[in-house]
């Protein structure tokens, strides 16, 4: 599945819980989505709080998904083509040399 169409599938459901809504309890907010996403992010961490490898691969992968909703919410909303955003990194980085940096 590619990115559009999973943006796609966010906003649908993001409307159907109403949470586009202007008197909505969850204003969809660049702000509000940003702090979202560092909470769902830490949960991921939680998985290798005190091992290496994540006890539950199901969990894991249902706290990524939640990482990636958020992810693809803030891009879209915020009007970056995230796919775009990643090409472009990916070139920045192939400049640069991290451990000549030490």
């Amino acid at each position: 599945m590619d990115l559009d169409a999973l943006t796609q599938a966010m906003h649908d459901f993001v409307r159907a819980k109403g949470w586009y809504e202007p008197d909505s309890k969850r204003p969809q907010t660049p702000r509000n989505l940003a702090i979202s996403l560092v909470l769902e992010a830490s949960e991921v961490l939680e998985h290798f709080q005190w091992r290496d490898e994540s006890a539950d691969r199901d969990e894991l992968a249902s706290e990524l998904a939640d990482v990636m909703l958020y992810l693809l919410q803030i891009a879209s909303i915020s009007g970056i083509d995230l796919g775009e955003a990643v090409m472009n990194k990916l070139k920045h980085n192939y400049t640069r040399t991290w451990d000549a940096e030490e």
